[in-house]
């Protein structure tokens, strides 16, 4: 009897062991909240946007790490707000695909489909899709000429987000921009993707404005716009072995267009390609700003170009569909700014043009190791430079500017 007793209580604390290792596995891995299961009733080829809400809103107010999925196949997202903040770490695990209205009217607010707001320690992961089915509003965005445009649909805004983390999912085919950064804190993005044509209008990849500490890495975009734009306010960003085109390339501004912009600073870029995009990396300012402001501290390095247009580029006279006046002087001082290791093939014969403001000459901008090969058939390889004086080391004549003033 006692031998008995002594095998049934260790069968007994074997038992409890085991139950509390996969109670702790189980905390350390998230709670999982499946928007499929009976309790939320999500299923493919149907709308799952209450279903969603509601896997959310338990996720959020869980206390311990907790994860919605949302499983493969193909669902239909009206729209969706994820809101913190949340009592503890939370993720969005995506492996189906997300399709949205393919008219943006049907949306409570037009500009958003998905919204990440207030929160810290998110993640947002899987394999899965955003598509933003945008190919009737490309037919009808006018916003790249008409100022005055109704406002587009955003595949996903990321506002106040901090200390998160986006990885391995893609947004495809948004209406407008696919990601708005917007007042976010070390916010990664990883093995991300954007899918969009290269005649999409106005489909930024990804756009970041006020922003601090944002980390670009891994990526791959392909999109009618530019692949990441810059806006005003953006501080300590880190773009690494990101891949661009089709695409405008990746561009610091437009800056100076609005009144109350905020200064940019600490922009690194290293370690990307860009393929067939109609610019490389560039730094773009209105004429006749309403208000002064700054562009410092940007770095170009180690970066490749595949018959691109315009692979090095500061314009400040930017100034498309003539929405200004040129004739006054951009109030953006540009200074600190250097491009190194840059390398390929340009497809226009100005590889390189550094046309900085008449009234606010750029400042410390250097070149080092610049080598570009003119593709096309239209005259020899040049290059044109206007109120600068860089610092140029190892760059053929022909790309030193050739052409001053």
């Amino acid at each position: 009897m006692g031998f008995e007793l002594v095998i049934s209580i260790l069968s007994i604390i074997m038992v409890l062991s085991s139950t509390s290792a996969g109670r702790s596995r189980e905390l350390l891995a998230g709670a999982g909240f499946d928007v499929t299961t009976a309790k939320y009733g999500a299923k493919p080829n149907s709308d799952i946007t209450q279903a969603l809400a509601n896997a959310w809103k338990d996720a959020c107010a869980s206390t311990s790490a907790s994860r919605v999925i949302v499983p493969k196949g193909t669902y239909k997202l009206k729209e969706a707000s994820f809101k913190g903040p949340c009592k503890a770490p939370i993720e969005v695990q995506v492996q189906g695909t997300l399709q949205a209205p393919p008219d943006g009217a049907q949306l409570s607010k037009p500009d958003t489909w998905i919204e990440f707001s207030y929160l810290d320690r998110f993640t947002l992961s899987g394999s899965g899709t955003f598509d933003g089915q945008g190919q009737k509003a490309w037919k009808e965005n006018d916003c790249h000429k008409n100022p005055k445009c109704s406002s587009i649909t955003v595949n996903m805004r990321f506002h106040s987000v901090k200390n998160s983390l986006v990885k391995d999912v893609t947004s495809l085919n948004s209406k407008n921009f696919h990601v708005n950064v917007l007042s976010c804190e070390r916010l990664t993005f990883q093995h991300f993707t954007v899918a969009a044509p290269g005649d999409s209008v106005n489909t930024d990849g990804i756009h970041i404005g006020r922003s601090t500490g944002v980390n670009i890495t891994d990526s791959k975009i392909g999109t009618g716009d530019d692949c990441i734009s810059i806006g005003d306010g953006t501080k300590q960003l880190t773009i690494t072995k990101v891949t661009c085109g089709p695409g405008h390339g990746i561009s610091i501004g437009s800056l100076g267009r609005y009144p109350k912009e905020e200064p940019v600073s600490g922009i690194h870029i290293r370690n990307c390609t860009l393929s067939n995009t109609s610019n490389g990396v560039r730094i773009k300012t209105w004429p006749n700003s309403p208000a002064a402001s700054t562009a410092s501290d940007i770095h170009f390095e180690d970066i490749i170009m595949n018959n691109v247009g315009n692979p090095i580029l500061i314009d400040q006279e930017y100034c498309p569909w003539n929405q200004c006046n040129k004739q006054a002087s951009s109030k953006i001082k540009i200074s600190n700014v250097s491009f190194k290791n840059i390398r390929g093939t340009s497809s226009t014969p100005v590889a390189v043009k550094i046309a900085c403001a008449k009234g606010l000459p750029c400042d410390k901008v250097e070149m080092t190791d610049i080598n570009l090969k003119y593709s096309g058939k239209q005259g020899s390889i040049t290059s044109q430079c206007s109120n600068v004086r860089p610092t140029i080391t190892r760059v053929a004549n022909a790309l030193a500017c050739a052409t001053k003033s």
